[in-house]
């Protein structure tokens, strides 16, 4: 777990954050640029690691119902990785040519039975996730959907067809 000031030194490094120091220590960085009304990024960084990161637009999992996903275990990486997104997110209410894709691509899927797993793509690989548990981790979308099939799993929309 990284410490407070290896958390600060971290956010501190994003020259399009501004610091809001607030009540008990804590501090809150705000996003001064882009389209959105939504400027907090990192809200309530505590001296004692815990602290939060806007992610509403984000496909990751354990978001609260504001959107901020508690960042008190994350690596340098993955502190890094998230704060850039959330940036990103804030930027432009336009819809990138990679978001694009993505909505293109089937991202429930069930078996027989109903149960349902979610592909979701979390820095550069692709996540399968049986509700908040992590099923498995693949360098492609085609090796996720592979053994999804294998797995005796269809894309949602095509398993509600079949159901039609």
């Amino acid at each position: 777990m990284l410490t407070f000031d290896q958390k600060l030194a971290i956010i501190e490094s994003f020259p399009e954050l501004e610091r809001h120091d607030v009540s008990l220590n804590r501090v809150n960085f705000h996003y001064v640029g882009g389209d959105s009304d939504k400027k907090n990024i990192v809200y309530h960084l505590h001296p004692n690691g815990n602290g939060f990161v806007y992610a509403a637009k984000l496909k990751v999992p354990k978001k609260d119902p504001k959107g901020m996903v508690n960042i008190r275990d994350f690596s340098e990486e993955e502190l890094r990785s998230i704060i850039e997104r959330s940036i990103e997110s804030l930027q432009s209410n336009a819809v990138s040519e990679v978001e694009e894709k993505l909505q293109n691509i089937d991202a429930i899927w069930m078996d027989k039975e109903g149960h349902k797993l979610t592909i979701i793509l979390e820095d550069d690989m692709w996540n399968v996730y049986a509700g908040e548990q992590l099923d498995g981790t693949f360098l492609s979308y085609n090796e996720a959907k592979q053994y999804l099939l294998e797995e005796g799993f269809k894309p949602k929309r095509k398993f509600d067809k079949q159901m039609k």
